[in-house]
């Protein structure tokens, strides 16, 4: 009898009460990779530590010249691109953060199976490229339009269905005047990294990375609605497998604390030692700016106010945040939360969601601290 897509592409499910990291979700985590939380002291990430998530296959592009992005559907002027003429365009340069949706995911109980990511799945580039409005603007968008849909050339099948990877934007959101979306090609004043998306790829400032589309090659304007699966089925945020579920848009705010100490190599448990020790981390959100971190040495039970960064030219970036604590001997857990400026902030309970998307709970650091000699 012949195998069916459906017979090698499971269905999405929760782990059970006592089930492990399986083989299926090892052989994710070693294809992705997050940031080493203590890379959290580069206002930039180098590529190579700046966090990857592959849907698919990363394509083999041997060079620019053999790539060709088209831009069509509803728009008067459909256009065919080579990378090389999108240098006609003035170069546009962001300090963007992004951050994968299903961040803190393994932290979840119970516990959605797919990229068991606790909180690394993060990182700030500099992007250059050619706003999207410039092209769009250049293709004529109808009256009308409803949504821009990018397709990248990664293909694959996800829950039985056979697809490339394809998300949409709102055309407001797309060609506003004040929109940041990039079509981009650089990342850090190089080429884009192949496991970045070499050689076009898409950076919505803001938006959790599902929306960055990488080997982007098709850009298609539409009359209505696009309900393809990473948009319609994948990517919301339902409790139940027969809700629908509010789609996963902007970033929600969150900090993190650079690693203090030192750290033992299997648990990662930190060690410190008894003293005045500066506790620092990045703080984020894709909603408002940051307008406020707490950091607690005690579990939450009592919090206090980190100074920040002064708010400079890089709205769509994380900032830097730091705090004196004077460790005393014994056990210790550290925590961080962000609040921007439209008073969203980081919960202290677990938001659930079977995707396990947008969970910005408030980090814990467990922390020894030792005397001099210890």
């Amino acid at each position: 009898m012949g195998r069916r897509l459906r017979d090698v592409s499971a269905s999405a499910r929760l782990a059970g009460p006592d089930e492990g990291i399986g083989r299926d979700e090892l052989a994710l985590a070693t294809r992705n990779h997050g940031l080493p939380l203590e890379a959290l002291r580069y206002d930039v990430s180098p590529p190579g530590l700046h966090y990857v998530l592959t849907h698919y296959d990363i394509p083999y592009v041997t060079g620019d010249e053999s790539w060709e992005l088209t831009i069509g559907g509803s728009v008067r002027r459909p256009m065919r691109l080579e990378p090389a003429d999108l240098c006609a365009y003035p170069a546009v340069t962001l300090r963007v953060t992004l951050e994968c949706a299903g961040n803190g995911r393994a932290l979840l109980t119970p516990r959605p199976v797919s990229q068991p990511w606790l909180v690394e799945a993060v990182g700030t580039a500099e992007w250059t490229g050619v706003p999207l409005r410039l092209l769009l603007a250049d293709a004529g968008v109808e009256d009308g339009a409803v949504d821009v849909v990018f397709t990248g050339a990664d293909h694959g099948v996800e829950r039985g269905v056979e697809q490339d990877y394809q998300r949409a934007l709102p055309v407001g959101v797309a060609v506003g005047e004040e929109s940041d979306v990039l079509v981009a090609y650089g990342m850090n004043g190089a080429a884009l990294p192949p496991q970045h998306g070499l050689p076009l790829r898409l950076v919505v400032p803001g938006w959790y990375g599902m929306a960055h589309v990488k080997w982007l090659r098709d850009i298609t304007v539409t009359d209505g609605q696009f309900t393809g699966f990473q948009q319609s089925v994948a990517y919301r945020l339902g409790r139940h497998p027969e809700e629908e579920g509010e789609p996963v848009t902007r970033i929600a705010p969150r900090a993190l604390l650079v690693p203090p100490g030192f750290p033992d190599f299997m648990s990662r448990a930190r060690v410190v030692r008894s003293g005045t020790v500066t506790l620092e981390g990045r703080a984020w959100s894709g909603r408002a700016p940051v307008t406020r971190v707490e950091v607690s040495t005690d579990d939450g039970g009592s919090w206090g106010e980190a100074e920040i960064e002064p708010a400079g030219a890089h709205r769509w970036a994380w900032r830097r945040w730091r705090f004196a604590w004077t460790a005393t001997l014994g056990d210790h857990v550290l925590s961080a939360r962000a609040t921007d400026a439209e008073g969203h902030t980081q919960p202290l309970d677990q938001p659930w969601n079977r995707g396990g998307f947008a969970n910005n709970l408030v980090q814990r650091v467990p922390v020894v601290c030792l005397g001099p000699d210890g």
